[in-house]
């Protein structure tokens, strides 16, 4: 099946959304960009999605995320839809999200981006869309993709720490390690040699020793954007 490996370029694509034909590159601009998918409008836990990417729109937009999702349904049941996420949100039952969804009745870019789950299918025997993240830089390349079944619903809280890793790393020669939040410590690339890591992190870097004597586990408090 098509889809996208990382460093991809996304494909340009043109398609019908709430709020209008968007081609997907303008969209982006020169923003980041996560394009999300889901099964089905008006199932459960595509409901409890959207209503947390809906939360947590503007913590994206402080980060120059723009957020798009993607279902099979058409316009329309979109709009209607949006009004029950709201609700579930506890707030005014409109059809105004924080962010377009994109109508995909067709499947022909759930194809093209491999993104269609073989296993969930609809009462006709199709495919339903998978729950696919892919979050692409300003130079439009994906940068990352998560993809869950459609039985268990994702983390945007996971999310959005992945974000601030990915924006972090890309501007610095740093990494993150396991289970990092914004504000601990992190790891100087291996590639970077002392000397040069000395002169970029000011704040000192720190090296845990190992039986091995190998000194490869460099950390430093994180960097200033």
């Amino acid at each position: 099946m098509p889809g996208l490996l990382l460093g991809d370029e996304a494909p340009n694509f043109e398609a019908d959304t709430t709020r209008g034909k968007i081609r997907f590159h303008d969209f982006l601009g020169e923003s980041w960009g996560i394009l999300f998918s889901h099964p089905r409008d008006f199932t459960p836990v595509c409901t409890t999605e959207l209503g947390r990417a809906a939360k947590l729109a503007p913590e994206f937009a402080k980060r120059n995320v723009k957020m798009i999702a993607l279902s099979i349904d058409n316009v329309n049941d979109h709009l209607s839809w949006s009004k029950d996420i709201n609700a579930y949100n506890n707030d005014e039952p409109s059809e105004k999200l924080p962010f377009p969804i994109i109508a995909d009745s067709k499947r022909e870019l759930a194809i093209k981006l491999g993104m269609l789950d073989p296993d969930e299918r609809d009462k006709d025997g199709m495919p339903l869309t998978a729950r696919v993240v892919f979050v692409f830089g300003p130079d439009k390349k994906l940068k990352l993709s998560i993809l869950y079944p459609a039985t268990t619903g994702r983390n945007f809280d996971e999310i959005l720490r992945v974000v601030d890793s990915l924006q972090l790393t890309a501007y610095k020669k740093v990494a993150t390690p396991v289970d990092w939040k914004p504000g601990d410590s992190v790891m100087v690339i291996p590639s970077l040699a002392d000397e040069e890591a000395k002169k970029l992190f000011p704040e000192g870097v720190f090296t845990k020793e190992l039986p091995s004597g190998k000194k490869y586990l460099r950390y430093t408090p994180q960097p200033n954007p």
